[in-house]
């Protein structure tokens, strides 16, 4: 018998910075009712998706934006969306801002739960690959400050047994580095759910949307199918505060193929019925890990970060 898990993808439109949480939770209620009505299993919110992308802003003193943090999962903001999982019977994935205390110091993450279909959180990632910088810098169009405002993700890649499947998280920037889907897929990863803030130009080059949208969707390709898994990406898009993000939410199928994605820049739910037993055969030849890999060559990977040229 098959293993079924219908996803729905739910992109937001932009959140404004004076846009309530309780507004954006509305929101998502509505997309989550929508995805019910198409007996969806499972849905996938953005990263940050409570709150606007705002480490473009840069503030002196950090705390300033301890506004946008979450001190606890769920709150009586987002109980909401807990509470139509357990009505509905369907598992969600929310990325957002975490402050916790934590063997007595306060630590800040870039954060993503997994709830499953009674409304428990099963499962917890927090963002590794951090892009951007710590400090302003006079020479970007515009800041980027997740170096600033998150500690690296200490929680690793973890995968869950959830819907009768292994899953696992990842976040944004990590979707471009293939040791984050390898780590996955050698635990035997058969769904990657991610969430991207990602704006349509970059601060520091003039490297033009359609490239950009295209290396999303490589990205996520990529890891889809050298670890024979499903990966479904999902986006915060539109003019938000200003600053233009890129849509392009997608769900990728073990192949690689892009089987379903979203054509607005809006608040959209994108719908596909995802078959796990299709992981099977990539992971049983061409990516058969026990058969094939020769870890004896891969050292480097883990002896050192930056590249070293020979001499």
């Amino acid at each position: 018998m098959a293993r079924l898990v219908k996803v729905g993808a739910a992109q937001l439109g932009p959140i404004q910075r004076a846009d309530s949480r309780s507004s954006v939770v509305e929101r998502m209620l509505v997309l989550m009712q929508k995805a019910h009505v198409q007996d969806c299993n499972l849905v996938v919110f953005p990263e940050l998706a409570l709150t606007t992308f705002f480490p473009r802003w840069y503030f002196e003193d950090t705390a300033e934006a301890d506004t946008w943090f979450e001190s606890s999962m769920p709150s009586v903001e987002t109980q909401p969306l807990f509470g139509a999982a357990k009505r509905y019977g369907m598992g969600f994935h929310l990325g957002y801002a975490e402050k916790v205390e934590e063997q007595g110091a306060v630590h800040r993450y870039n954060t993503a739960i997994l709830v499953d279909p009674s409304g428990t959180i099963v499962g917890k990632y927090r963002k590794v690959h951090l892009p951007g910088h710590a400090q302003f810098d006079p020479k970007r169009k515009f800041q980027h400050l997740e170096k600033r405002y998150f500690e690296v993700g200490n929680l690793g890649f973890r995968v869950w047994r959830m819907l009768g499947g292994i899953m696992g998280m990842c976040i944004c920037n990590d979707r471009r580095w293939p040791e984050t889907f390898r780590v996955m897929g050698l635990q035997g990863v058969e769904m990657v759910v991610l969430g991207y803030n990602t704006p349509t130009t970059n601060s520091q080059s003039d490297e033009p949307p359609q490239l950009r949208a295209f290396h999303n969707r490589l990205s996520m390709q990529a890891g889809a199918y050298q670890n024979s898994s499903w990966v479904v990406g999902v986006a915060k898009a539109g003019r938000e505060d200003g600053h233009e993000l890129m849509g392009g939410s997608a769900i990728v199928a073990p192949t690689g193929e892009i089987v379903a994605e979203a054509h607005t820049l809006e608040d959209e739910l994108v719908v596909a019925t995802c078959d796990l037993d299709k992981c099977a055969f990539g992971k049983q030849s061409v990516f058969n890990f026990a058969a094939h890999r020769r870890i004896e060559h891969y050292g480097l990977i883990t002896q050192q970060t930056g590249a070293v040229l020979p001499e």
